[in-house]
């Protein structure tokens, strides 16, 4: 009987996020499709061509619930820990955040110093730089610049934070290149084999470069920034089917 009833609770809270999901589609168009007006009701059109365009539009909006509602929910996963994170930057202050990110940073820069060359080490040393700005940058739009400044220039300044040491570490060091290039190379064939054909963009990119050397910090700062937008996304899109706050079993 617990598990059912637990699998019911789960089903019933699928269909209000599915509908939730929904009625946000369909008020792109039309009005008062989320919350229905408390004498009035939900808007209905009332001419046979706005009925057509209804439906339609409340056609293409199932496919594409289909397709939002996956990634609605990685995005409820995100906020989960995203708001972990903003608890800790509560805790630890802006300028926390910055000296954590130093310190991590630093001691990368300081196992440089005496693993890699000159040139290696500058190198990382001015990541880490970059890397500790980035990660203050974050935590300063987080904390005061409001939900369009996090989507837009948080989360990818939060990835450049994480990403570009690493990458920037394996240009000089065999150990690390070992671990990261392989990767990072089979990556950037399948994103351009899969993601950027359209309009011949991939062959477009392979004869303007090749992947080697610095080329790999570009790869993965320009694969850092639209990653962050996703992230951020997928987190707005969190907010439209489980508000702040609402958890499945409550919208149950």
């Amino acid at each position: 009987m617990a598990a059912g009833s637990a699998r019911g609770g789960v089903l019933d809270g699928v269909k209000i996020d599915l509908r939730r999901l929904h009625d946000t589609w369909m008020e792109l168009v039309f009005p008062r499709q989320r919350q229905a007006h408390s004498v009035l009701g939900r808007w209905t059109p009332n001419t046979t061509s706005g009925k057509i365009a209804y439906r339609a539009w409340s056609a293409v909006g199932i496919l594409m619930v289909g397709i939002l509602y996956p990634l609605a929910l990685f995005g409820v996963v995100t906020r989960f820990y995203s708001r972990r994170i903003d608890t800790l930057i509560a805790g630890i202050g802006i300028l926390g955040v910055v000296i954590v990110a130093a310190v991590v940073w630093g001691g990368l820069t300081i196992l440089a110093h005496f693993q890699l060359s000159w040139e290696g080490f500058l190198a990382v040393a001015a990541a880490g730089g970059v890397a500790t700005f980035s990660a203050g940058l974050a935590a300063l739009c987080t904390r005061y610049g409001g939900r369009g400044l996090t989507i837009t220039i948080a989360y990818p300044a939060a990835m450049t934070a994480i990403f570009l040491p690493p990458v920037v570490a394996a240009l000089f060091s065999g150990v690390v290149g070992d671990a990261i290039f392989p990767r990072s190379e089979d990556l950037a064939i399948w994103l351009l084999d899969n993601v950027l054909f359209v309009g011949g963009l991939n062959e477009s990119i392979r004869d303007a470069f090749d992947l080697e050397g610095f080329a790999y910090v570009l790869m993965w700062l320009g694969i850092s920034v639209p990653l962050g937008w996703l992230l951020g996304l997928v987190v707005s899109l969190a907010g439209v089917i489980r508000p702040s706050g609402q958890s499945s079993s409550s919208s149950s």
